[in-house]
């Protein structure tokens, strides 16, 4: 008989503290599902793992300045400038371990990865000595941004792509955002299609199609909006995807790290603004640069006492406010740009100084 489904937040049967590995591209909305997870927590204790590729740590501060109920400081781990599929024993591990070395630990972990990063090789991490008898991935979610799927942002045309490769088998990818896309999604042991209000039904459909042709087996694709799920449908799988590595294929070896160097990534101050509205269609011309994918950060309003974060993704740009300035903290404004290796900074300056 197989052993019950870990319900949220319990220990597996081993002793193994259960983990979850949230994976997604650049801006598919892994963030708010990490929020609603520990807004839905139901008084278990958990904690989160979050990994930024660029030099200013924005999700950590997102979710540990939310005010949710229950998540502290220290319940939110850290990890900026990096990703922790290739810095495993410099950083995720040391860091994992700090976690379980808590005189409270937390009986369930939330890792959210970078949204360059590769989940295969995490997962594989768990495999190392100092950890491997204490921690187990629970599962693998893979968040996709419904819209930038349906807009054919991640891949080239899949049919030329597919006439090329089957006329000559050295073909391999030559787009970075189709690889770490894909790499991302056959790891996955399930998938959320987020901002599914988004998209109609007809391209609801084309996308979980266009999905489901990348993968070798079937994986169930779940609709989501604003990244709302029932937390006991994606937490408790019990995977055990340490121990199923055969069963994720990659573009990349076994252990074998990807290479960053396709992207790049800065960090620039933002200008005072009178408005939300002001700042916004500044990011949004920025936005619009040769090689620009994705733009993140926060401001500070004349005569408003909450930052103001501004995210966008293509030609998706938003705004709100998420958290009171401290009484000692600088209002200055930053804004993090992650784009293809040599993308046009200079137009991104121009475009935020109006």
């Amino acid at each position: 008989m197989n052993a019950p489904t870990p319900s949220l937040g319990q220990p597996t049967s081993l002793g193994k503290v259960p983990c979850t590995i949230i994976t997604g591209f650049l801006g598919a909305g892994k963030t708010t599902l990490v929020r609603h997870l520990l807004e839905n927590a139901g008084g278990k204790r958990l904690a989160v793992l979050v990994n930024e590729f660029g030099d200013l740590g924005f999700d950590g501060s997102f979710i540990a300045g939310c005010g949710i109920s229950g998540c502290t400081a220290e319940d939110i781990v850290e990890l900026p400038n990096g990703c922790i599929c290739c810095t495993v024993a410099d950083d995720f591990v040391p860091a994992l371990e700090k976690l379980l070395n808590r005189p409270n630990p937390p009986e369930h972990i939330l890792i959210e990865t970078s949204g360059l990063a590769l989940p295969k090789p995490l997962v594989s991490a768990f495999n190392w000595p100092a950890i491997r008898s204490r921690v187990t991935v629970d599962g693998v979610i893979a968040v996709v941004d419904g819209p930038a799927v349906a807009e054919g942002q991640f891949a080239d045309d899949p049919e030329a792509l597919a006439t090329q490769r089957a006329q000559d088998a050295s073909v391999d990818h030559d787009n970075p955002l189709e690889e770490v896309f894909e790499d991302q999604i056959l790891c996955a042991d399930l998938i959320l299609l987020n901002k599914s209000d988004l998209v109609d039904a007809a391209g609801r459909e084309r996308v979980k199609a266009e999905i489901a042709a990348h993968l070798p087996k079937a994986i169930k694709i779940v609709e989501t909006s604003h990244g709302k799920v029932e937390p006991a449908l994606i937490i408790g799988l019990g995977a055990a995807a340490e121990g199923d590595l055969a069963g994720r294929p990659s573009h990349h070896g076994e252990g074998e790290d990807h290479d960053h160097d396709d992207f790049d990534s800065v960090s620039l101050p933002l200008p005072d603004v009178a408005t939300p509205e002001e700042l916004t269609a500044r990011v949004a011309k920025a936005a619009e640069a040769e090689g620009v994918l994705r733009l993140k950060g926060f401001a500070g309003i004349p005569g408003k006492p909450m930052r103001l974060v501004v995210q966008g993704v293509g030609r998706r740009v938003g705004h709100h406010y998420d958290r009171a300035w401290g009484a000692d903290e600088a209002r200055d404004g930053r804004l993090v740009v992650i784009g293809l290796k040599g993308f046009d900074r200079a137009a991104v300056e121009a475009a935020l100084a109006g």
